[in-house]
C-alpha cells in the first residue's frame, strides 16, 4: 500500500479500478527453472486479479539452490547392469553414470568394448 493513505480508501479505489487482492497464507514458495530452484521462505503472497488477469506478488527470504544433474541410481539398476553385462558393481555404477541413467546404453557400452 501507499504510505500515508488510508488502507480502506485504497481498497475502495482498487475495487473501482477492477483490481481485487487476496492474501494467500503460504509457508514456502518454490520456483523451478531448468538449472536451479528459487526457494522463498516466510513468504508474503498476494494474488492480484486485474481485469481478469491473475498476478502474484511474493516477498520473503530468498535462497537459490542448484539442481543436481546426476541421475538417481537405484540398487536394482546396478544389479540389472551387473547381470546383463556380467561386470562388477563399480563398473556397473560407472557405466550408468556415464550413460546419464540410461540402463540400455550402459549395458550396450560393455558390448561395444568386446
Amino acid at each position: 500500500m501507499m504510505p500515508g493513505m488510508n488502507p480502506r480508501k485504497m481498497q475502495q479505489m482498487m475495487k473501482q479500478m477492477g483490481i481485487q487482492q487476496v492474501d494467500i497464507p503460504a509457508t514456502e514458495v518454490i520456483i523451478k527453472t531448468a538449472d536451479k530452484e528459487i526457494i522463498i521462505t516466510n513468504p508474503s503472497v498476494a494474488k492480484v486479479n486485474m481485469m481478469g488477469q491473475e498476478n502474484f506478488q511474493i516477498s520473503g527470504n530468498v535462497e537459490e539452490r542448484e539442481l543436481s544433474t546426476a541421475p538417481d541410481i537405484s540398487e536394482d539398476d546396478v544389479k540389472t547392469v551387473m547381470e546383463q553385462a556380467n561386470v562388477s558393481e563399480e563398473q556397473a555404477k560407472a557405466a550408468i553414470e556415464g550413460a546419464e541413467g540410461d540402463l540400455a546404453e550402459a549395458i550396450m557400452s560393455f558390448n561395444k568394448e568386446e
